[in-house]
């Protein structure tokens, strides 16, 4: 195997299976069978420090940014005592705050609750008292990082959503993925085609008729009542 000619072990005791399945019928999964030990099989797991959930919901994932995010809000207290100038303290509800608040923004945002979204909000608004000036909201925050994470993957032709972000033939705008239920429209694919201006088409001299041959939609994304299973190695 591909792990065994890299010098690569999995561990299994650390190995978690989250199975994703909306149908209304649904299925018992066969168990995985991992280096001669079973997968265990969770609601929710922890990966690259956001809590992905079997439902798609983002409660605990951001109720557990809101706890860090608090807990950090002490030491810009402390740096209000202390006198400092606003600048620096910017930098660091920038640096250690808001950083946190935005962790995966792009994926979580847009299939938040509004509930969600305005306790986020308040963490933002508590910070505002202390340092005494306006912040980004997390609108605001979500748009910026959603600009600059379409333009690097638009930039990217290897990135696989590359192909996701085609202009129409008018080049007024990028063309629509279709979708059929609310976790794909919320997923943050749409999204990001809503946020993102086309590409500028470059400026000729001369004219010419273009024919325009592909009208065919692409299919970006699988149908979505199957079940998904997800395997994090982590060692």
């Amino acid at each position: 195997m591909w792990r065994s000619e890299n010098n690569l072990e999995l561990n299994a005791v650390k190995t978690v299976e989250i199975v994703v399945d909306f149908r209304k019928n649904t299925a018992s999964a066969s168990s995985i069978i991992l280096c001669d030990s079973p997968v265990r099989t969770v609601e929710s797991s922890c990966f690259l420090g956001t809590i992905i959930t079997q439902d798609l919901k983002w409660e605990l994932n951001i109720s557990s940014l809101i706890k860090k995010a608090q807990q950090r809000m002490y030491f810009l207290w402390q740096l209000k005592e202390f006198s400092l100038p606003r600048t620096m303290m910017v930098h660091f509800y920038t640096s250690i705050i808001e950083s946190i608040l935005t962790s995966s923004i792009t994926t979580w945002y847009t299939a938040a609750t509004a509930s969600d979204r305005g306790r986020l909000q308040r963490v933002i608004q508590s910070a505002e008292k202390v340092i005494g000036c306006n912040l980004p909201s997390l609108q605001d925050l979500y748009t910026s990082r959603t600009l600059r994470r379409a333009g690097k993957i638009m930039a990217d032709p290897s990135h696989p959503g590359h192909k996701l972000f085609r202009t129409l033939p008018s080049c007024r705008r990028l063309r629509s993925i279709k979708t059929k239920t609310s976790h794909h429209k919320n997923s943050n694919w749409a999204p990001q085609q809503d946020l993102t201006p086309p590409p500028q088409p470059h400026t000729h001299t001369h004219t010419h008729t273009q024919t325009v041959t592909d009208c065919n939609p692409p299919t970006p994304h699988p149908p979505l009542h199957v079940t998904l299973t997800y395997i994090y190695a982590l060692h």
